[in-house]
Parts: C-alpha cells; structure tokens; sequence
C-alpha cells in the first residue's frame, strides 16, 4: 500500500506552531525582526519563516531558564515524572502531523519520519520512569565518626544544540533526561528543520511544563548564540549532537569555564561479514544500517567490508535490495528521500566520483527519475573500493554502500580501527562467540551484532575516540545531568 501524507493537515499544523514561527521563551512565543526561510528539500518549496534568534536573544532565554531553575529543581520527582508521561502520551497521539511535518522539513520517507516520531516519543517515557529513580549512596568512614551520605543533584541551566537529520530525536533525547534530573534547559535546533523542534515546544508546554524550563532558540548564527550560552555563568551544561569538527570548537569554549560537555560526533561506521555469515540476515541488516534515512544518520553504516569468499554474493544480494529501492518525495511513499540540501548532494557526489576515478565500480544502483528537482540521489553500491578511499575513511551521509574485501581477522580489524571515529559498528557472522570476539576488538562505543539497528532509549548512546563523550539514553543519559555531591556527617 503506498503511503501518504495529507499537504493541507501539514500546512494546518505548521500555522498552528507559534504566531510568527516565533522563539519560545519563559513559556511565550516571541517574534523577532529578522527571520529565515525553512524550505522543503524534496521539492525546495518555502515551508514557513521561522523567526531568526540574536545573541540578545539567546541570553534571554538563558534569563528565562535560570528564573525557573531553582522551582523546577526543588520540584517533586513524581510530579516531573508525570509531566515527561503526558508529553509522552500527547506525541503518540499526535504521530500524524509530527510525521509529516518531518517529512516536509527534513525530507525523510514516511516511514522513517513516523519511526523517529514513536522513537522520540520514547525518550519521554523512559526518562519519565527513570526521573523518580534517584541514586545515592551511604557509608561509614574507614577511620570512624563521621557518615558519608552521597547524592546526585542538577547540574543546571543546560545548553543543548542539535542536528538536522532527527529532529524529533535529537531534541527529546536531550531534552527528557534534562529535566527529569531537574535541570531547566535552552535549545538551539538545527537552521534546516526547526519546525519540529518547536512542535515538541508546544507538546511539553501542554504537557505541564512550566514557563522557563524549556527555551527554544532557532538560528541561523549558531556560532554567536551557542558562543553566548557558553559564556554565561548560568549555563553549567553543554549537550551538543553534530560534527567533530564543530564538537572540537565547543569543547575549546567550554573550557574556558570548565563547562560540563556531552558531545555526540561524528561516525564511520563499519559493517562486517564474515565468510560464514547469513547473507540474508548481513543484506538485512545492511539496508537498515545503511539507508535508513537516506544514510544520513551518524550511525550509518559507512563502510563495508565482506570476506572476499563472499564478497561477489553479498554484494550480488545487496544490490538486488538497492535496485528495489523507490526515490522520491515521501509524499509518493517513496523508500528513499532528499539529502538535505544541495551542498550535502555535492558532498556525497563528489566523495563517489572520486572513488570512481581511483578504479571502484558502479556495482549496482537504484533507479531514479531524472524529473525529481529536489537534492536526490541515487542509492549505490561500489565494489572493487580501496581501503584508503575517501569514501570509506570520510563519513558519507548519504545512499552509498562502499564494499572493500578482506581475507584475515588481523587485517580486517587493521582496516576498521584505523579510523579516528569510534561511534558505531555492526557485525555479522556465523558463529556468535566470533562474532563477539570481533565486537571487542572493534574500536566502537556501540556494536550491533546480526542487527542492524543500536539505538534505543533504555541502552547507554555514545562512542568512543573522535565521537563523542559521555552517554545518551539509559541510566547514564540522566546523569548526564547531574553533579554528584557528598556530606560528611559527623557521628560520634
């Protein structure tokens, strides 16, 4: 059955967002002088203009975050648990225009677009639950006379900056955990789809969620309003999601204030198969390690390499799937959407011609109708790609499944650890124990073995090397936000 999506129920919910597309601070939406077009990147058509966040701006949103601070932080663990619940209840129940207002902005397939909408759903339950969940710890000192009583409080105002390619996800993955610890925060979404980050907004302020303790800042500066937060005493927390490269010049200005920083980076992820794997269950796996969202998520599989025993039939099997995958707009149902702009198509493009050039193949390819003015491009697979190509040791972002051969463990782990990214990484074969063997000795804050999916809200998100530090999601996503804290009680 070919899916949908209604244009005139997306044009009704994005009216319905704020007047003016404004900012939302102290639980008010404010417009300002100068806005930005949000365009639509399967069709390029002007989806609204959302209001252009200044500096001036950005620090009022921190006035409204640190006003509200010390209510919400004293405020009971129950009854913020139960406000997380209801944004949870209220976003399952408003998937149909949250999909499609991410299909329009973003451009991802129907799928993918109500997939990430009930994932970041997800996010305000488990941290609903994990909100009444306080740890701590009690013991006697070694020495005697006195107790040590140790608990965990809000970190505080939290600055939190997020990507493009979820934008439901990204914001609820930072946003859930942060206030259920107690923290009050201030978030700056991504220039390319801020609509939906101002939908979820909307959700947690009828959710119960009082005035100041969620800020939204569009902007296209993100430079000067992220630069802003950092400077300013009142923001103790940094949770940024985006490229190592920006990540670097985020942790240089925390720095300077000892700023505490959780940055989830970049990622080159490597997809394994072993000769005796399942090709049925590797190919599988592939088309949802590599293609979910048009291969442009930060766990993407990046680079494959397949045992050269097996490598003609992979490769065969896999690119069967890929010539039998749709392009287009989502609202034709189409499998495969936009990439999200025209710099990020000439990227992509650029990194397959030069493989191209350096004697990779073309090996399969889906097909795409030439008539499509958005930024599309065509899923691929090369065969016959040299380990060092840029467009295995680069991350791609985009529909294209590089195949690169191996013959032994020694040079197959050669080939994945030399990256100096360590996000993600999947793996296939036979036998589970080698498998596992494999998953050790991989340079990855995340494995996912004879699956090709490792995100989920209840498991710790987060690598290892030039990905990132600290954890998203689980446990340790909530003590993200937190500063542990001890009193020494004298006890005769």
């Amino acid at each position: 059955m070919t899916a949908t999506y209604e244009t005139s129920g997306l044009e009704r919910h994005v009216a319905e967002l704020a007047p003016e597309h404004g900012l939302f601070v102290g639980g008010a939406w404010q417009a300002t002088a100068a806005t930005f077009a949000v365009d639509d990147p399967a069709t390029s058509v002007v989806l609204a203009h959302v209001s252009d966040a200044s500096p001036a701006d950005a620090t009022a949103a921190v006035d409204a975050a640190s006003e509200a601070l010390t209510a919400w932080r004293r405020t009971a663990p129950r009854v913020r648990s139960e406000i997380l619940r209801r944004a949870y209840d209220l976003m399952v129940a408003d998937v149909d225009r949250l999909t499609a207002l991410i299909c329009a902005e973003n451009g991802k397939s129907l799928v993918d677009a109500r997939g990430e909408v009930l994932y970041a759903a997800e996010f305000f339950r488990w941290f609903s639950e994990e909100a009444v969940r306080s740890s701590g710890d009690y013991g006697s000192a070694p020495a005697g006379g006195t107790r040590t009583l140790v608990t965990r409080r809000p970190v505080g105002v939290a600055a939190l900056v997020t990507p493009w390619n979820f934008p439901a996800a990204m914001a609820t993955r930072k946003i859930a955990p942060a206030l259920a610890a107690g923290c009050t925060v201030v978030l700056k979404p991504a220039a390319e789809t801020p609509l939906t980050a101002l939908a979820v907004a909307r959700i947690l302020a009828e959710a119960g969620v009082p005035d100041g303790v969620v800020n939204v800042v569009p902007t296209t500066d993100a430079a000067a309003v992220v630069g802003t937060w950092l400077s300013d005493s009142r923001v103790r927390k940094i949770s940024f999601t985006g490229s190592t490269n920006v990540g670097r010049i985020l942790l240089r200005q925390a720095a300077d204030r000892v700023v505490n920083s959780s940055m989830e980076l970049g990622g080159n992820a490597p997809f394994i198969v072993t000769e005796d794997a399942d090709l049925d269950a590797a190919v599988e796996g592939a088309m949802v390690a590599k293609f979910r969202n048009g291969g442009q998520a930060c766990t993407a599989a990046n680079r494959f390499y397949v045992h050269a025993d097996v490598a003609d039939a992979f490769t065969a099997r896999l690119g069967a799937a890929v010539e039998a995958l749709t392009v287009g707009p989502a609202s034709t149902g189409a499998q495969i959407g936009p990439l999200i702009s025209a710099k990020a198509l000439s990227g992509v493009q650029s990194l397959v011609d030069a493989a191209l050039a350096a004697g990779a193949t073309v090996a399969h390819r889906a097909p795409l109708d030439p008539t499509l003015t958005g930024h599309f491009l065509a899923p691929v697979v090369l065969s016959g790609v040299a380990p060092d190509s840029p467009v295995v040791t680069e991350e791609i972002f985009g529909p294209v499944a590089p195949v690169v051969t191996w013959r032994t463990d020694e040079e197959l782990l050669e080939y994945v650890n030399a990256s100096e990214y360590g996000l993600a990484a999947y793996v296939y074969a036979g036998d589970l124990g080698r498998a596992l063997r494999l998953a050790e000795d991989v340079d990855a804050g995340m494995v996912g073995i004879g699956r090709g999916l490792v995100s989920d809200p209840a498991a710790p998100f987060g690598g290892v090397k030039q990905s990132g530090l600290g954890r998203e999601g689980a446990r340790e996503g909530l003590e993200e936000f937190t500063e542990t804290q001890y009193f020494s009680v004298a006890w005769d």
